[in-house]
């Protein structure tokens, strides 16, 4: 079935914002959504919103202890988790939202953590009860409610 795209409501046509914030698509194309949990899902949307222009942001584990409803142990595996999928680097208080190409060999100081493997291809990810595809915004609040 070839669906035909139109503007469902033109009064809230999204725009690029002033400040910078984006999630590039191969987030989901190359399946790297599949490979983490909920929490870490939430963390890397959290870093990725925050994040300036080089994917570079201080939030406080405070802070996001606040924002995300998270305890401390939660948050570290949380953290954990997108450094081995290699969707971030983090040198206290520092993170870093990785590009989702290749990495290349560099200088990276030995003290910031990185994946130290490339991740695993992952089997297919589990459909939803309905067997349907589901929606970013439905996705988001899966996250939103197992993180309380």
């Amino acid at each position: 079935m070839n669906v035909i795209k139109r503007v469902l409501c033109q009064e809230r046509l999204r725009q690029v914002p002033s400040q910078f914030s984006w999630i590039d698509h191969r987030l989901v194309r190359h399946r790297h959504i599949c490979r983490c949990s909920h929490p870490a899902l939430a963390l890397y949307l959290l870093l990725v919103t925050v994040g300036d222009g080089q994917g570079l942001s201080y939030y406080s584990d405070a802070g996001i202890f606040r924002l995300l409803r998270l305890n401390g142990m939660a948050l570290a595996h949380a953290r954990r988790e997108l450094i081995d999928a290699g969707l971030i680097a983090y040198q206290p208080p520092l993170y870093q939202v990785l590009a989702l190409d290749p990495p290349r060999p560099g200088n990276d100081p030995p003290d910031v953590h990185l994946p130290v493997n490339p991740p695993p291809h992952s089997p297919a990810p589990p459909t939803p009860r309905g067997g349907g595809l589901m929606s970013f915004g439905d996705i988001l609040h899966q996250i939103m409610e197992h993180a309380r």
